[in-house]
């Protein structure tokens, strides 16, 4: 097995009872016998939403998820929704992780959590590993296998996976507008924007719904695993939090809005969190174009502007969830309190995306 990138000593607020969790999952887990003993644990530092852990075993690796400290949005980290949206998926696409178990005990660790295998390869961060950097072909085949990606996601049959129980019918456009706009306002603190002129923009400017399809809700390069012997292949896709069924365009914007290209302004190139500025990579109109095209879409660039201010918008909202808990004191992580330099920034973003418009 190979070391994990990104994975390090567990954060003392975030630690758990090891042997308290390894019990469980010898009694809860997968038949076989092969989780003996307790398992090393460390923690993959990459994200700031869910907290994410690798339980190693001799010969096997496992990943735990759990939710965050402190205060949660309302329908946020939903373990068990996780858990059950990845194992419905798992006999139709081949990019998700075989789920191990789900544990709804908060006594074993002080929350819900679940566990599922490690898929081996490499997670794109800030940038290019060094056998894809400066190799401008592969990283443009890296980039279009991972629209292709998203395409085959929004491809799924969802009756026949059983998650057409998620959709909840017309108005995923308007819900989500409501939805984001009342996660903000209640995230929001006295040293950020109020949002409140995007808000009646996105509001006023909201198109009809799409035809729905499975939505991933948080697709971007750090929630891919590219395959360890090719690393312009997909493997697997992660983070399946916030995924349902609604309108695509909605999750293609939600995309975008991480994907900070080369001509960017320098305020957006900095707080890049992918390489999608690297040669080779598409921009987001030629994204756009590409995931358009295999599926047979029609989007000019007028009807593309609300998705890009929706993208740019929700970002700020989550990255405005995260910040409240850093200032409140519900989490010392000092990577948290970045956020809200980015939430500035996503403000005076989409004042610039509508101001294009008039």
């Amino acid at each position: 097995m190979t070391e994990p990138a990104g994975a390090e000593a567990v954060r003392a607020e975030d630690a758990f009872d090891v042997e308290r969790v390894a019990s469980w999952l010898r009694e809860h887990g997968p038949p076989g016998g092969d989780l003996v003993g307790i398992p090393e644990v460390r923690q993959f530092v990459g994200g700031a939403s869910n907290l994410t852990y690798l339980l190693r075993y001799a010969g096997r690796d496992l990943v735990l998820r759990r939710p965050p400290p402190g205060t949660k949005a309302k329908g946020a980290h939903d373990m068990r929704r996780e858990h059950d949206i990845q194992a419905a998926l798992v006999p139709l696409v081949t990019v998700v992780p075989r789920m191990v178990a789900y544990c709804d005990d908060e006594s074993v660790i002080g929350s819900e959590f679940y566990v599922m295998e490690r898929v081996e390869g490499t997670i794109l961060r800030r940038d290019l590993p060094p056998d894809l950097a400066g190799d401008r072909e592969r990283v443009e085949q890296l980039c279009c296998n991972a629209v292709d990606v998203l395409v085959a996601l929004h491809e799924v049959d969802v009756e026949a996976s059983g998650l057409g129980r998620l959709d909840r019918g017309d108005g995923y456009v308007r819900r989500q507008v409501e939805g984001w706009s009342g996660r903000y306002r209640r995230a929001r603190t006295e040293d950020v924007p109020d949002f409140e002129a995007t808000i009646a923009w996105l509001e006023t400017h909201q198109p009809a719904d799409r035809p729905h399809v499975l939505v991933h809700n948080d697709f971007r390069f750090d929630n891919l695993v590219l395959a360890a012997n090719d690393p312009t292949r997909v493997v697997a896709v992660l983070d399946w939090e916030m995924a349902t069924v609604g309108d695509p365009l909605m999750d293609l914007g939600s995309a975008l809005a991480y994907w900070v290209q080369a001509d960017d302004p320098p305020a957006f190139l900095a707080m890049r969190r992918q390489p999608t500025h690297a040669p080779g990579m598409l921009t987001r109109s030629q994204v756009v174009a590409r995931y358009a095209s295999a599926r047979q879409l029609e989007v000019t660039p007028g009807q593309w502007r609300f998705y890009d201010v929706f993208g740019a918008f929700r970002l700020a909202a989550i990255a405005q969830q995260i910040y409240y808990r850093f200032h409140h004191g519900e989490t010392s992580n000092p990577a948290y309190g970045e956020f809200r330099e980015v939430v500035r920034f996503l403000d005076h973003r989409c004042a610039a995306l509508i101001a294009a418009t008039s």
